[in-house]
């Protein structure tokens, strides 16, 4: 173990020799392993036992609407300790930070959620697609729910896998509530109250999880 992971471990947490870790590959292993020595820059680990996945079964990719920033990236950390596959920054009608707000933190965004994989447990890391433009999602295979405070509910629930589609503080405009109901989209509330978008999308996540099984 070196650079930022060793510094981290050693420098902030404090790890010590003969100390019990868990290690993963960020695409679905985890292990126990055990801090043999510490150098000036790098410490040796052995790996032992193999630990069971914490990974859910369910594929849930959430699609964000890009809001003020610090929010954002509250809902990247929980969406991640949540179990999300993949998160999408999503440019709708009403959001309102210009591009060259958002067009550099991708550095920033993927460390954000590395940490939170860390911090949950979790063996895999989600991707974070680049900003995308919500009528080209609507338009991609697979089922995508979208929440809505005024919509009606759409019967239909998604099995095992779904793109969650959360708006921004404006909400969704009419014209992209056409579009995603031309688009065969389903629809979904999060009861009778409004809430702000990053309260959405983490409860959204999480009833989503529960339902498919994972909680």
């Amino acid at each position: 173990m070196e650079g930022e992971e060793f510094h981290h471990s050693i420098r902030v947490v404090r790890v010590r020799e003969g100390e019990e870790v868990e290690v993963f590959d960020r695409a679905g292993k985890m292990a126990k392993a055990t801090v043999e020595s510490i150098a000036r820059d790098r410490a040796v680990l052995r790996v032992g036992d193999e630990i069971a996945s914490r990974e859910t079964n369910a594929a849930i990719d959430l699609a964000m609407a890009i809001i003020q920033l610090d929010k954002f990236e509250l809902v990247l950390q929980k969406a991640t300790e949540l179990g999300v596959r993949s998160i999408i920054p999503l440019v709708t009608d009403r959001v309102d930070l210009r591009p060259e707000r958002y067009s550099a933190k991708a550095d920033r965004w993927q460390k954000i959620v590395f940490e939170a994989v860390k911090q949950s447990g979790r063996s895999i890391v989600p991707t974070i697609e680049a900003p995308t433009q919500f009528e080209d999602l609507i338009q991609r295979e697979g089922t995508k729910i979208l929440f809505d405070a005024d919509a009606a509910p759409s019967t239909a629930q998604p099995r095992d896998r779904a793109t969650v589609c959360i708006g921004p503080e404006g909400g969704w405009s009419d014209h992209e509530l056409e579009s995603a109901r031309a688009a065969g989209v389903t629809f979904a509330r999060l009861g009778p109250r409004r809430l702000r978008a990053e309260t959405a999308a983490i409860a959204a996540v999480a009833i989503l999880t529960a339902r498919l099984g994972d909680l």
